[in-house]
This record gives C-alpha cells, sequence and structure tokens, in this order.
C-alpha cells in the first residue's frame, strides 16, 4: 500500500468500483450458476410486467362486470375472474407493480437508514457503538412481520404506509451487516495506512471502509426485497396494505379465501405469483453472493 493510495490520489481501495475483467469475472461466476439464472429471468419477468402493465393490461383492473361474475379461466378471460367480474388476469399484472414497488421503496428505506447508522456504528466504536446497537437490539427483539404489522396499523392502511412500515422493520438488519462489515474493514492495513497519513476520519470512512462493503450490502438488498414483497402481501391480506379496488396480490388472496370452493382460481394465481417473485429473488441473491466471494473461482 503506497502512500499515494492512503492519501486518496492514487489508486482507491481494493473494493471500489469493479474493473472490466473483475465484472466478467463476475459475470461467469453468475451466469455458471444455473438458480442464479433461473432468478434473474423470473425477477426481469416480473419487472417487465410491472413496467409495461398500461400496455399489457387486457382490460381495467377495476372495472366491474356483473355478467362474468366468478367466471372460470376461459378465451376470453385467460385466469378467470373474481367476485364482481373483474379480470384476474389485468388484477395479477397491476398487481406486480404494488408488490415490487413495495419491495424496492422498503429496502431503499432500511439502505438509506441503515447503512450509514451502521457505519457510524462500527467505525467510531465506544459509547456511540453501545448506544445505536441497543436501539438495534430493541427492533430486532421483535419479530420482523409483528412488527411491521404494528407500524402499519399505527400509520393507516395504506401502500405508501406499508413501504414504510416494512421499511422500518428492515432497518436492523442493515445496521448490523454494515456494522459488522465495518468492524472487519477497519483493521485491513490500507485502512491503517491512510489513518497513518494524517486522513481525516470521514474521508477513510467513505472513501477507504464504505466501497468495500458494498458487495454483501447488494446481496442483502436482493434477499431483503423477497422480503419485503412476502411482507406486503401479508399486510394486503390483513387490510393494511394496497386498498381496493387497487389491485394487490395480497388482497386478492384476502379476497379469494371466501370462495375457495367455488372460484378456487382466484387464490391460486396470485398465491403463484407470490411465490415465483420471492423465489426468483431469493435465488438471484444466492447467485450473487456466491459470484462476488472473493473466495470463488
Amino acid at each position: 500500500m503506497t502512500a499515494d493510495v492512503a492519501l486518496g490520489t492514487g489508486p482507491a481501495a481494493p473494493a471500489a468500483p469493479a474493473s472490466p475483467s473483475r465484472a466478467r469475472r463476475i459475470w461467469r461466476r453468475l451466469w455458471r450458476r444455473k438458480g442464479a439464472v433461473v432468478g434473474a429471468v423470473l425477477v426481469l419477468f416480473f419487472v417487465a410486467v410491472a413496467v409495461l402493465a398500461p400496455w399489457i393490461s387486457p382490460y381495467d383492473p377495476a372495472k366491474a362486470d356483473w355478467l362474468q361474475v366468478r367466471k372460470a379461466p376461459s378465451a376470453a378471460h385467460w385466469l378467470g375472474t373474481d367476485e364482481i367480474g373483474r379480470d384476474l388476469l389485468a388484477r395479477m399484472i397491476w398487481g406486480a407493480r404494488a408488490s415490487l414497488l413495495a419491495g424496492v421503496v422498503s429496502v431503499s428505506i432500511a439502505l438509506l437508514v441503515g447503512v450509514p447508522v451502521g457505519l457510524l456504528s462500527g467505525y467510531c466504536r465506544g459509547w456511540i457503538d453501545h448506544v445505536l446497537q441497543r436501539i438495534t437490539d430493541a427492533l430486532l427483539a421483535c419479530p420482523f412481520l409483528i412488527l411491521a404489522i404494528a407500524l402499519a396499523a399505527f400509520l393507516g392502511p395504506s401502500l405508501t404506509n406499508a413501504m414504510i412500515a416494512i421499511g422500518v422493520s428492515t432497518v436492523p438488519v442493515f445496521v448490523r451487516l454494515t456494522r459488522g462489515q465495518v468492524m472487519a474493514v477497519t483493521v485491513e492495513d490500507y485502512v491503517e495506512a491512510a489513518r497513518a497519513v494524517g486522513n481525516p476520519h470521514y474521508r477513510i470512512a467513505l472513501r477507504h471502509v464504505l466501497p468495500n462493503v458494498v458487495p454483501p450490502l447488494l446481496v442483502q438488498s436482493t434477499l431483503s426485497i423477497a422480503a419485503a414483497i412476502l411482507a406486503e402481501a401479508s399486510l394486503s391480506f390483513l387490510g393494511l396494505g394496497q386498498q381496493p379496488p387497487a389491485p394487490s396480490w395480497g388482497s386478492m388472496l384476502n379476497t379469494a379465501k371466501n370462495f375457495l370452493a367455488q372460484a378456487p382460481w382466484m387464490a391460486f394465481w396470485p398465491g403463484i405469483a407470490i411465490c415465483l417473485a420471492v423465489l426468483g429473488f431469493n435465488l438471484f441473491g444466492d447467485g450473487l453472493r456466491d459470484a462476488l466471494d472473493p473466495k470463488e473461482s
């Protein structure tokens, strides 16, 4: 490690943005893992469906047709209709927007809060670390979904409030992960060299420490999106998330439970969509973790 690197005038610390060759190695590792490829395909499929919803939806998802109540899948309605004649395919397509939006926004909130807190806690140590970790312990003492339900009930039923509740409930995970990674990085030689030549603490933390904790945060973000999608569906099922008539996979399941004998397709399709979306993000996250592992060949 040279003085130029420590001063920040030379090349960045080891985990700076990946070079083209390193990026190619990561891509090759990811491509070799068939589970990760399947997960990536599922994720891209649901993202495409959510983005293209206005153009590919065959019907208005909120328009009722009392002549088509609880109709089985047919040429006119590929996935059937619901209890007031709304097309299930259209509602599934628009429901993908709510689920993916909840996953991405919730995890973004958790990252924006959890990463700075974890960085401060892991780098400063001392009483700051003790105070922040006791707060984190208090949040972790309550199960994730129970905390999300309590916060959503307190804030009021809506998709926005559900996203905030899920995001706040996810913050402790990112605080703990960031803190642990920061504590491991701060004992590396290049960080010690940066301190030795007089770099200010904020520069060391932002230039030499933070870039080296990004890979595990990316992996955790992918896995947390899957958990957030499941949590949003749970909150909507309980009436605390997306509110009718706006479509949501969770609220569709809530309605479908009353018609399992007469119209089982009403529960089948949103249940399958939730399973596939969560599976896709989990498979992709697992593959991304292996691909970013420097010990992998």
